[in-house]
C-alpha cells in the first residue's frame, strides 16, 4: 500500500513586508515618475532586514507557490514590517486576492513585529522625500510636533486588535476546515482565548489572548500554529498596558514560553496524544525557533560577543525537554533568518527544528514541504536570481549622493541575492562592528589581511603562519579581513545555501585557516590572537554546517500505535 499522502505546503517566514506606495501623510521620493514611500539606505544598513523591497520578494515567493499549484501556504511569523496598521491592511489585501485568483488559503502566526501587548505600541520611521532627504513619519503625536510627520496609519496594533486584518488566515474558524481549535477548546471568539500573567511583584496583573490554532485543511493533516510571543508583566508601576510595561517578545521566545505559557506544553501534549489515536500527522509551527538553530556553532559567539540577540534567542535544554515530552516530531522556525536543521532526542523519540530563512535577508528562500504519514520531504526554493528593484537602488543612491556618502556595493547589484549579499557586508560595519565587536579589536582586525590576522593567531611564530600552500598565502595576502568577516555572516546565516555565493578559491582558503588557526571557545583568554582563533574556529563551524546543509531534505515521522479506548 502506499504511504498516505497530502498536498504540498509553502511555509514562508519573515517576509517583513512594506508597502512603497503606502500613503503616511506625505509626499515619498519621486524616481522616474514613480511616487514611492521608501525606507532610507542609511536605515536599511543598520538593520538585519532590508525594507523596499520586500513586496518584491513576497511577490515572487507567491509567484512560485502559484506556479507550483500549492494550495496552502503558512506565514510564520513577522509578515509585517512592524505591523503598523497601513502595513498588514495592504498585506491583507494581497493575500486576499491571491486567495480569490488561485484558491491558496494562508495560515499566520503573529511574530514579534506583527503585534506588541494588549494595547500595541507607537512607530517612528525615516523615509526618504524629494532630493533623498530624510524625513521621520510617527504615529505619536508628541514626536510629531517636534518635527516628524504624524501618522496614525504607523501605529502597532496589539491583541486582539492587531489580528483582525489578518483575520481570514487561520487565527479564526472558518467553514472550508474540516477542524479547528485553539488551546481554550472549539470557541474562536477572542474573549475565549485568554491567560492570565503576572509581574514578579505581583502588582501587575493582565488577561492577555493567545493567538494559536490547530487547523485541518486536509484530512488526516493536522498543522499546530504556536504563538510564541511572550509579553511578561514588569515589575512597578505603569498605566495599564503601556509598552514599557512588559517585556519585548524578541528575545523571549521558547524560554519565556515556559514560564508565561504553560498550558501550551499541555495542549501540545494533547494534540499530539489524539493524533496517535486519530492517525494524524502534526505539522507544528512558531515563529520562534524550538531548538538551536545554529546546532550549537553559537557558542562561540558568547564567548566573543557576549549576550548579543542571536545568544538571547537561542533555546535553553530545558525548552528541548519540554517538547519531546509534548510528542512534538518536528517544528518549523523563523525569527532569526537562518537556514538551519537541527534534531534532538534520545532512543525513540526525536524532534526536528527546521529554521525557515527570511524573504528579506541574505539568503533569500523559504520552505515547501511535501508530507505523508511517514515522513515529510522539505525542498528550499531559492529567490537570489529573482531582480533587484532599479528604481529603488536609483533612489539609496540619490540619498547617499545627498549626503555626500560612497555608494555602497550593495547600490550596484545585479540581482537580489547580490544585494543581500553587499547588505550583509554593510551590515557588518555599521551594525555589528561597532555594535557587538570589542572596539579596540575591531580597529586592530579591521587594518589586517588575512594573512596578517593568521600571524597574529600564531604570535609570530617563525613560519608557522606561512604553512599555508603558497597560492592560498597570496590569496591571504590579497583579501582585506572585512572581506572575511562578512562572509563569516553570511555562512552563519545561509549555511548551505551561502556556498553558491563565495567563490570556491576563497572557500578553500577558509577551510585551510580554520583547520591550521581556529580554537574552541575555551581558548579565549581575553587576547587579540585568542579572538582571532575563536573567530576561526566558528569559521570552521559554519562551514561545517553548510557541507553538511542540503537543499532538499528528508524528515522521517514515527508513527505510534496505541489502541483507541472503548
Amino acid at each position: 500500500m502506499m504511504p498516505r499522502s497530502y498536498p504540498e505546503i509553502a511555509v514562508i517566514a519573515d517576509a517583513h513586508f512594506h508597502d512603497v506606495d503606502a500613503d503616511f501623510g506625505f509626499s515619498g521620493v519621486r524616481i522616474g515618475g514613480r511616487a514611492m514611500t521608501m525606507r532610507s539606505w542609511s536605515d536599511t544598513r543598520q538593520s538585519t532586514r532590508v525594507f523596499n523591497e520586500s513586496a518584491g520578494a513576497l511577490l515572487a515567493a507567491l509567484e512560485h507557490v502559484q506556479k507550483r499549484g500549492i494550495r496552502h501556504v503558512v506565514l510564520l511569523g513577522d509578515y509585517s514590517d512592524d505591523g503598523q496598521r497601513a502595513t498588514t491592511e495592504k498585506l491583507a489585501d494581497i493575500l486576499q486576492q491571491h486567495s480569490r485568483e488561485h484558491g491558496t488559503a494562508f495560515y499566520a502566526l503573529p511574530g514579534n513585529h506583527d503585534i506588541f501587548g494588549p494595547r500595541g505600541r507607537h512607530h517612528t520611521k525615516q523615509f526618504l522625500t524629494e532630493g533623498g532627504q530624510a524625513i521621520l513619519v510617527s504615529s505619536d503625536a508628541g514626536l510629531a510636533r517636534e518635527g516628524a510627520v504624524f501618522s496614525d496609519r504607523m501605529y502597532c496594533e496589539g491583541y486582539p486588535d492587531g489580528l483582525r486584518a489578518m483575520a481570514n488566515f487561520g487565527y479564526f474558524r472558518r467553514p472550508e476546515y474540516i477542524h479547528w481549535e485553539s488551546p481554550f477548546g472549539l470557541s474562536d471568539a477572542q474573549e475565549d482565548r485568554v491567560y492570565e500573567v503576572t509581574s514578579p511583584d505581583g502588582v501587575n496583573r493582565y488577561r492577555l489572548m493567545d493567538a494559536s490554532y490547530l487547523v485541518e485543511p486536509e484530512p488526516g493533516l493536522w498543522l499546530l500554529m504556536i504563538d510564541a510571543n511572550v509579553f511578561e508583566p514588569l515589575d512597578g508601576a505603569f498605566a495599564d498596558g503601556e509598552e514599557a510595561a512588559f517585556t519585548d517578545s524578541t528575545a523571549g521566545g521558547w524560554n519565556a514560553m515556559l514560564r508565561a505559557k504553560p498550558f501550551i506544553f499541555s495542549w501540545v501534549s494533547d494534540v499530539t496524544r489524539r493524533a496517535r489515536l486519530l492517525d494524524k500527522t502534526v505539522l507544528a509551527f512558531s515563529h520562534y525557533p524550538a531548538l538551536d538553530p545554529f546546532d550549537g556553532a553559537s557558542d562561540a559567539e558568547k564567548t566573543l560577543f557576549g549576550e548579543t540577540n542571536v545568544v538571547r534567542r537561542t533555546p535553553r535544554r530545558e525548552v528541548e525537554e519540554a517538547i519531546l515530552s509534548a510528542g512534538l516530531q518536528v517544528h518549523f522556525s523563523g525569527h532569526l533568518h537562518v537556514e538551519g536543521v537541527t534534531t534532538r532526542g534520545y532512543d525513540s523519540s526525536h524532534v526536528t527544528n527546521i529554521a525557515v530563512p527570511s524573504l528579506v535577508a541574505f539568503p533569500p528562500a523559504f520552505k515547501v514541504i511535501r508530507p505523508t504519514r511517514h515522513h515529510l520531504a522539505v525542498d528550499t526554493v531559492g529567490l537570489s536570481a529573482i531582480a533587484v528593484d532599479r528604481d529603488l537602488l536609483s533612489g539609496y543612491r540619490l540619498e547617499t549622493n545627498g549626503r555626500h556618502e560612497r555608494g555602497a556595493d550593495a547600490l550596484s547589484a545585479d540581482s537580489y541575492g547580490a544585494f543581500l549579499q553587499a547588505h550583509k557586508r554593510a551590515l557588518v560595519v555599521h551594525r555589528y562592528l561597532p555594535k557587538e565587536w570589542p572596539g579596540a579589536f575591531a580597529a586592530a582586525i579591521l587594518e589586517m589581511n588575512v594573512a596578517q590576522a593568521a600571524q597574529c593567531v600564531a604570535g609570530g611564530a617563525a613560519g608557522e603562519s606561512d604553512c599555508l600552500e603558497l597560492s592560498s598565502s597570496a590569496q591571504a595576502e590579497d583579501l582585506p579581513m572585512i572581506d572575511l568577516i562578512a562572509d563569516w555572516y553570511c555562512l552563519r546565516q545561509g549555511g548551505h545555501l551561502s556556498i553558491e555565493h563565495i567563490e570556491p578559491e576563497r572557500l578553500a582558503l577558509y577551510r585551510s585557516l580554520t583547520n591550521q588557526f581556529g580554537r574552541a571557545p575555551d581558548a579565549y583568554d581575553g587576547s587579540l590572537p585568542s579572538f582571532l582563533g575563536v573567530f576561526l574556529g566558528a569559521l570552521g563551524l559554519f562551514l561545517d554546517r553548510a557541507a553538511k546543509g542540503r537543499p532538499n531534505i528528508v524528515v522521517p515521522l514515527e508513527r505510534v500505535q496505541q489502541d483507541v479506548p472503548a
